[in-house]
């Protein structure tokens, strides 16, 4: 890769950063299924790149086999729409190369949601037991994803200084965009106790502990991870055979609440959706409504 298109694609990842405010992560997903490209196509300038050679790369990417099979058709997108988002980048600033509109995504089936169920979430939730630190650290991890529909990024963000004397809280979410959650009554006692246990110098909210760790120690804070891990060994203590992730307590929070009565608009804000048409997932799986059409008006004239 050529030093000019090395140079406009640090630009272009700055540009992410700072002027549309996307996250660490999401920069580095960018940086790496870029560099997959340019490694693909051996360009040496933007204006070597066509459309031949994105559809090439898109059939390398289909074919491209892992251990479990093809690449899935939303990975592949993620690709492309990265490489779209740069091409544009590149348009702006009046630099030569593939028009962005000339790429197209892949159709992809809708996604599929991991839910678990009601007694299933019941029983995770009262998965810590004790009053050990650790223990009460895991129960108020999990009553305020449930009780917020944090993004793990966002739960690992928090630090102790959280104002309990208040049911809300502002968190800085994706795109550095600020929202507001909610605490149940249930989330702000179980916080409270975890934090009036606490004895170290931490900023973080969630911090790591290690055998041996002094109570008084600057610990570290608890990362994405650590906190899937330690759902998921809940999950396995309260003999749920399906993967549970963070992302699965967000997706029981936002269905709990379209299955109580709350509109779409309201949970695509306490979600922190850019788009309502990402919201929208939820509503197959929760709209009762339909049932209750379809048992009181269907086949009544059907004789049996």
């Amino acid at each position: 890769m050529a030093a000019d298109l090395k140079s406009l694609k640090t630009q272009f990842l700055e540009y992410l950063e700072i002027e549309k405010g996307r996250g660490v992560k999401t920069v580095e997903n960018y940086d790496r299924y870029l560099n997959r490209f340019f490694a693909f196509a051996k360009v040496k300038s933007p204006s070597q790149i066509t459309e031949q050679m994105v559809r090439e790369f898109r059939i390398t990417l289909n074919r491209s086999a892992g251990t479990v099979g093809t690449m899935k058709k939303n990975t592949q997108n993620y690709h492309l729409i990265a490489l779209r988002a740069f091409l544009k980048f590149l348009r702006k600033r009046d630099v030569e190369s593939l028009n962005p509109e000339r790429i197209e995504l892949a159709k992809t089936s809708g996604r599929d949601l991991d839910l678990i169920t009601a007694d299933e979430l019941g029983r995770l939730m009262n998965g810590p037991k004790g009053d050990d630190l650790a223990s009460l650290r895991d129960r108020a991890m999990l009553e305020l994803l449930f009780s917020t529909g944090l993004r793990v990024s966002e739960l690992c963000a928090l630090n102790s200084d959280i104002d309990l004397s208040r049911d809300e809280f502002a968190v800085r979410g994706k795109g550095d965009k600020v929202r507001v959650v909610f605490l149940s009554p249930s989330a702000k006692k179980t916080v409270a106790e975890y934090l009036k246990k606490r004895g170290d110098m931490s900023d973080a909210l969630f911090v790591s502990y290690g055998r041996g760790t002094p109570r008084s120690k600057d610990l570290p804070r608890m990362t994405a991870r650590s906190v899937e891990r330690t759902v998921k060994a809940y999950a396995t203590k309260a003999g749920i055979t399906r993967k549970v992730t963070p992302h699965v307590i967000r997706h029981s929070f936002a269905t709990d609440l379209l299955e109580n009565g709350a509109d779409l608009r309201s949970v695509q804000a306490l979600l922190g959706h850019a788009n309502i048409a990402t919201t929208q997932v939820y509503t197959h799986v929760t709209d009762k409504h339909l049932r209750a059409v379809h048992q009181a008006f269907h086949g009544k004239r059907r004789k049996l």
